[in-house]
């Protein structure tokens, strides 16, 4: 790897700013100093500083994200404010959210590098779970509760797949769904005869959104939900 790119990946700053910190001796290689930005190094053996301090390599990062009202999920947009901007210091140039929540929804997103688990946890042959707490204009009846759990037609080609639905209280129920269609909970709500006035995700596959995180705050995932969350990689293959 080259340790401009090595710099980045450790979100030390953007490329032109570490090319200029390199060439101006800041950075180290094995205790050598290296003003040379394209030089190659192996991230995992070598032992790379910066003004004085060690870097460890992490060739992914994964963070929880409780995602508020009024930000869109994108890693830019001209007029909207995106999710990537709450991570302040922590944003880096390759990370991306996974999925989309529409911006009047909150709730879980997770932030990754990682291309591959996102095509996992967002293919939909993969059936990954997406549970979803839902505040409804009229008390859910048990036909509309019905209809969401054996799955309906939302306008699609296709009807949705059979829904898990939770009364919570009149008003309010858990939807988890398996699939990740345009507006999808929104519409299958409609389509019942009920209309979702607040959508909050509070999970996908393992990972569950921390009750302790406050709106438009993230955390690194812990170890635990990483490696909880990186078993489906794998998982129906």
């Amino acid at each position: 790897m080259r340790l401009d790119k090595f710099l980045c990946d450790c979100n030390l700053g953007t490329r032109s700013q570490v090319k200029k910190d390199i060439k101006a001796g800041c950075v180290t290689v094995n205790g050598v100093i290296v003003r040379t930005p394209e030089q190659h190094i192996h991230e995992k053996e070598d032992k790379i500083a910066y003004q004085g301090q060690y870097c460890t390599y992490e060739k992914y990062i994964y963070y929880m994200l409780h995602k508020p009202a009024g930000v869109v999920s994108a890693t830019e947009d001209r007029h909207e404010r995106t999710v990537l901007e709450l991570l302040g210091d922590d944003r880096r140039g390759d990370l991306f959210p996974v999925g989309r929540l529409d911006k009047d929804t909150e709730g879980l997103l997770l932030i990754t590098n990682d291309g591959v688990l996102a095509h996992e946890l967002l293919s939909p042959v993969k059936h990954v779970e997406k549970e979803y707490e839902c505040h409804l204009a009229k008390p859910v009846t048990e036909e509309q509760k019905l209809r969401l759990e054996q799955g309906l037609d939302i306008g699609d080609q296709i009807p949705t797949k059979p829904a898990a639905v939770r009364i919570l209280e009149d008003k309010k129920i858990t939807l988890t769904i398996t699939e990740g269609r345009f507006h999808q909970v929104k519409r299958m709500v409609h389509a019942a005869g009920n209309e979702v006035l607040y959508l909050k995700r509070l999970r996908m596959g393992s990972l569950r959104l921390d009750p302790r995180l406050p709106k438009g705050s993230y955390r690194r995932l812990t170890e635990e939900e990483q490696e909880d969350l990186l078993k489906e990689k794998t998982r129906n293959r």
